[in-house]
């Protein structure tokens, strides 16, 4: 049977699309919790105009995150914080700090975006990659300094 998604589903399409499942599990499953329906053509009219209207929206996002990226590309976060020996920090440097800052600058980025694998604990310079879109990621620079006293 062929069905149109409603939603995105794991391992079977993303909403919008057309997709052939067995009667039983379109039936039993997908149609009732209305997940899908079935395609005919007036659905399939409608399921083509979302289907646009999700790549126009996509499209948005992607330009609105490379702009926010060639801002981010410019930028050099500089951060002063007490360190013990052998530049060991006496805090770290976190995933929130970093979106703070470049929220501090102008710039709308959550701290889920920042791709910091582990938290920043010692003095120098750091790349952080930070993820956009799945398909626009930006390095930024960070210098944690000693804090003078």
């Amino acid at each position: 049977m062929k069905i149109i998604l409603k939603e995105n589903v794991p391992n079977l399409g993303q909403a919008g699309e057309v997709v052939k499942v067995a009667d039983g599990y379109a039936r039993n499953y997908l149609i009732p919790r209305g997940i899908a329906e079935e395609a005919n053509p007036g659905s399939m009219a409608r399921a083509e105009e979302y289907r646009k209207k999700q790549e126009d929206m996509e499209d948005s996002v992607r330009k609105e995150a490379r702009e926010i990226a060639d801002q981010i590309k410019d930028i050099k976060m500089e951060i002063a914080m007490k360190s013990g020996e052998k530049g060991k920090l006496f805090g770290s440097v976190t995933s929130g700090d970093i979106a703070d800052y470049l929220n501090s600058q102008g710039l709308t980025v959550d701290k889920k975006k920042v791709e910091l694998e582990e938290n920043i604990k010692t003095l120098g310079t750091h790349i952080v990659p930070i993820k956009l879109h799945p398909e626009v990621v930006v390095d930024l620079e960070v210098i944690v300094e000693e804090e003078e006293e």
